[in-house]
């Protein structure tokens, strides 16, 4: 596919061939892509002058900002390797992450060092502030202007859901990869722009990066998620496409009210997991162009997303994989027949060749001929069209029978005056496990537990039906907006939302 397995370095090639486009917008500050590879030339030389080399390994810590932008093109110049950190992550946790990644240097800023001071015990080089950087002189060096496609860009590690983070190997050959089938099927248009208020150190918001100089498009930068700003950004035409989860697309919906999208936006992406059927037929009948996927740190973001041409008739489907990927389920018998529910695997050239230092987890993970076996429960249809139903982890075993959550969560929201809706399952004496739901209802709403328990009851099997329910105010959620039912879990555990 490429000469000798190597990549130009994408944003030298750009910079190159569309100078002069826009490459980066943020509040009112504008880089085309001349400017951008300028300042990230003057930044690798300050990051080399601090002692950062080709082949060090560099732990990321940054808000959505451009200067993250900037430092992570700047470290693909320098020949490093980038450990990308959630900033939501208590200090515990961002160490084990430093440790484990055996990372030589921090990149960060002065709010989140003196938020997470201990972190700086465990960085055995450089710890460099973004704002110091601008003070620091500059050294040259030999630019990377070409990629090998199986040298490591990023480790970015997984939510440890199921035990520890493990740290994903993401080659530039899986970012391409990605970034090459997302085209093949979204298409390019020569106005596209792509709103970015996924963080950048997540899968979804990095892919986006790569995907702006592969394509020559700009990329929408938001700091935060602002469903009020973002809406006057997408009705205004300002963007063709947004990446977003669910919790995103209930938000930005309920504050469109009864306006309507600039015709320019052809694309929500929708990813993080099944989405409420109720939610896309109301984006359906408001003309809101949703276009499900799947995917997930391991396969460098989506791996199936539901092509436009379908996007309407198979609604509740995360679509075929993408042109250089394959999907399969597999049950304990074997190789699923259609509409038969098991685990969903995966191959194709955007899936992680392992996780670090984890060989047990590579065994169990990875088979001998390159697939991988993600977790996830789903089918496949007669025509071959994903449906994600669950994480394999969040699977709710009661009484013998198989409960998955996200069945629940979909009727529950189904209910107008609910907001957002996560059903888990906790141990019982008598059935194993229960289910409990927790629900945030929409604002100048009130919902009784009777009339969510009575709509369970007509639409559900008596063992799914929750044994309790819990109203709060809001979800605890990952920085990529997923919910995070192992965090409600433990809280109903401890007692800590009363009995």
């Amino acid at each position: 596919m490429f000469s000798e397995q190597m990549i130009p370095n994408w944003l030298l090639k750009r910079a190159f061939l569309t100078p002069d486009r826009i490459a980066l917008m943020f509040y009112n500050e504008k880089w085309t892509f001349k400017q951008l590879k300028e300042e990230v030339e003057s930044t690798a030389k300050k990051l080399h002058f601090c002692g950062i080399e080709k082949g060090n390994r560099v732990a990321v810590l940054l808000n959505n900002h451009p200067k993250m932008v900037i430092i992570l093109h700047a470290l693909q110049l320098l020949g490093c390797e980038a450990v990308l950190l959630n900033i939501r992550l208590q200090e515990q946790e961002l160490v084990f992450q430093i440790k484990d990644s055996e990372v030589r240097h921090l990149i960060t800023e002065n709010e989140l060092l003196l938020e997470k001071k201990e972190i700086q015990l465990h960085i055995p080089n450089v710890i460099l502030s973004i704002e110091q950087l601008e003070e620091i002189a500059e050294k040259d060096f030999e630019y990377v202007t070409e990629f090998h496609i199986n040298d490591i860009c990023t480790i970015m590690y997984t939510s440890g859901t199921t035990g520890f983070p493990k740290g994903v190997l993401q080659t530039y050959g899986n970012h391409w990869s990605s970034a090459i089938g997302n085209v093949l099927n979204l298409g390019l248009q020569e106005n596209d722009a792509w709103l970015t208020a996924v963080p950048l150190f997540h899968i979804s918001g990095f892919s986006i990066l790569v995907r702006s100089v592969l394509y020559g498009m700009p990329v929408i930068l938001y700091d935060k998620f602002d469903e009020a700003r973002i809406n006057e950004d997408l009705i205004s035409g300002k963007a063709t496409i947004m990446s977003v989860v669910t919790t995103m697309l209930q938000r930005l919906v309920n504050n469109l009210g009864d306006r309507s999208y600039h015709p320019s936006l052809r694309c929500f992406l929708l990813g993080g997991g099944p989405a409420p059927v109720s939610l896309l037929e109301i984006c359906k009948s408001k003309g809101i162009p949703v276009f499900q996927s799947y995917g997930m740190t391991e396969t460098s973001s989506q791996i199936v997303t539901l092509s436009p041409e379908d996007s309407l008739e198979k609604i509740g489907s995360a679509g075929k994989p993408l042109f250089f990927s394959q999907v399969k389920i597999v049950t304990e018998e074997g190789l699923a027949e259609p509409q038969e529910i098991g685990e969903i695997v995966v191959k194709g050239p955007n899936v992680t060749k392992g996780y670090y230092k984890r060989e047990e987890a590579n065994e169990k993970s990875f088979s001998k001929d390159g697939w991988f076996y993600t977790g996830d429960v789903g089918y496949l249809d007669e025509e071959g069209f994903l449906f994600v139903i669950d994480r394999r982890s969040d699977l709710i075993i009661s009484g013998g029978e198989n409960i998955y959550p996200a069945e629940i969560e979909n009727v529950i929201l189904s209910h107008p005056g609910i907001l957002e809706a996560a059903v888990v399952g906790i141990s019982d004496e008598k059935w194993g496990q229960v289910p409990y739901a927790f629900f945030v209802e929409k604002n100048g709403w009130h919902v009784s537990e009777l009339e969510l328990q009575k709509l369970c009851e007509e639409q559900l099997a008596k063992y799914k039906v929750p044994k309790r329910w819990i109203q709060t105010s809001e979800l605890p959620k990952t920085a990529s907006n997923k919910v995070m039912r192992r965090r409600l879990r433990e809280l109903v555990e401890k007692n800590e939302w009363g009995n």
